[in-house]
């Protein structure tokens, strides 16, 4: 459960007027999506799974977005942005490069693979790639930090909060299909969005919260 957002899941609305059923079945297809890896060799997954657990460390007391297949979804199915940075390869390559260049990274710097470090050593390494600090020959003249702004971060985050349950954490409902918004003036909160909790007041907007379809 959402600590700004108490007592509100989304996924209550499924059944609401706020959804129409184009939008239930797009939230279910994300939901049902595979957890294991279509696109990815094994050897890959182990690196992907490393790394999106140290871009966006997840709270324990809820089921983990599953960043990895999502991620993966992605490249199996051929989704790109519709552009790309010219010195960047497509897709599919860039994240293969990029993944084989930070196992070489990390084999070449610590002796060991990138999933079996610990997350101070994993950091590091990904912080070398943010400020471009990482020049292995693997990287084939990719430029490992636009691959760190463009790809992995990009992508990973971008997984986050297209799940359902990073939209009750941030208090969004999902596509606002049929439905839309009416109170479009500042700090105006249509009946069908949740309460951001207050201080002293945080049952209030559980209250409200559990009310809202």
């Amino acid at each position: 459960m959402s600590t700004r957002y108490p007592g509100y899941d989304v996924l209550a609305k499924r059944h609401g007027l706020s959804w129409n059923e184009p939008t239930r079945r797009a939230v279910d297809a994300r939901l049902a999506l595979p957890r294991e890896p279509r696109f990815f060799a094994p050897h890959e997954w182990r690196i992907l799974e490393a790394v999106c657990a140290r871009i966006l460390p997840q709270p324990s007391g809820r089921p983990p977005v599953p960043l990895a297949a999502m991620v993966d979804a992605r490249l199996f199915e051929r989704r790109g942005d519709g552009y790309r940075d010219s010195r960047l390869p497509p897709l599919q390559q860039a994240w293969r490069r990029g993944l084989v260049a930070l196992e070489a990274e990390a084999r070449a710097r610590h002796g060991r693979a990138f999933a079996e470090l610990a997350g101070g050593a994993q950091d590091a390494l990904l912080r070398a790639m943010q400020d471009g600090g990482l020049d292995h020959p693997a990287w084939g003249g990719m430029p490992a930090a636009l691959f760190f702004y463009h790809r992995l971060l990009h992508d990973i985050t971008s997984a986050y909060y297209s799940h359902p349950t990073a939209w009750s954490e941030i208090g969004f409902g999902g596509p606002a299909s049929p439905r839309g918004y009416v109170r479009l003036g500042a700090n105006a909160r249509d009946p069908w969005e949740p309460v951001e909790a207050r201080a002293g007041r945080e049952g209030k907007a559980v209250e409200l919260n559990r009310r809202v379809r």
